[in-house]
């Protein structure tokens, strides 16, 4: 038997992957068009695109964030004015400057560059004084010479509104023997509590805005390995806090 040719149509290639596909790029076109005006648009213009992309996918769903979009330097710069405006914050650290310019003076004024310095760090602004000026080796009476010095930081340090002040005290790593301190730990705490109650003094400075600290060797800022450097360890730094508490005395 002779054979039959097949005179039929191809079979017909389903082609009904295509209208997913086709919707996945239109979804990931309208995502990179979203992204495009998100970062170029402002809110006026991008509650307009939220709305004609709402109408044209058939909900409601789409970019429903109402916030505004700005660039981010204006936000940024808002926030800062608003940091500012609200806590006075940058008053604060202004304070701080003027209070440093103040005390550089009497640095300069009574030659105490090698024994008295100053900074403005992240914490606030720090004092350091060289304990040689303050105390013997291995004691914390302070000496009747730099008790006029410590004084006169109070003073300037005085200030309306009061800021919250840290006293710390430092040494270098060598053991200490005698029998007032069993530890460098002890030595620093007492000159450090020294120094505050001279502060204390002043009628001006409130004993709510001071504390102390002692540190002993365990923060140095030089090395012990030479005479220069354990030198530059034992110090005792008041450091002036940016804070915005409200101190009052205790008797109100």
């Amino acid at each position: 038997m002779a054979n039959k040719k097949h005179q039929g149509h191809d079979e017909h290639v389903d082609e009904s992957w295509l209208i997913p596909y086709a919707d996945m790029l239109t979804l990931l076109l309208a995502l990179f068009v979203i992204l495009f005006a998100v970062s170029q648009v402002d809110a006026q213009k991008y509650d307009q695109l939220r709305n004609v992309l709402a109408d044209t996918m058939g909900g409601t769903g789409v970019l429903e964030y109402h916030a505004p979009i700005q660039e981010m330097d204006t936000v940024n710069d808002e926030l800062k004015k608003e940091d500012k405006d609200s806590d006075g914050s940058a008053q604060l650290w202004y304070d701080l400057e003027v209070l440093k310019e103040e005390l550089d003076r009497y640095i300069d004024d009574e030659n105490l560059s090698e024994r008295l310095s100053t900074e403005i760090t992240r914490e606030g602004l720090l004092v350091t004084i060289n304990d040689q000026i303050l105390f013997d080796s291995g004691d914390a009476n302070m000496k009747k010479e730099a008790r006029k010095m410590v004084v006169k930081l109070a003073d300037i340090l005085a200030s309306d509104p009061p800021k919250r002040i840290q006293i710390s005290g430092h040494t270098d790593n060598r053991p200490i023997y005698n029998s007032q301190f069993r530890s460098n730990w002890e030595l620093s705490s007492v000159r450090a509590l020294n120094v505050m109650n001279i502060f204390l003094e002043n009628e001006d400075v409130i004993p709510k805005q001071l504390s102390i600290a002692g540190y002993g060797e365990y923060q140095p800022i030089a090395s012990n390995d030479t005479a220069e450097g354990r030198e530059r360890n034992r110090r005792v730094e008041v450091l002036i806090l940016p804070r915005i508490e409200t101190i009052t005395s205790v008797e109100e």
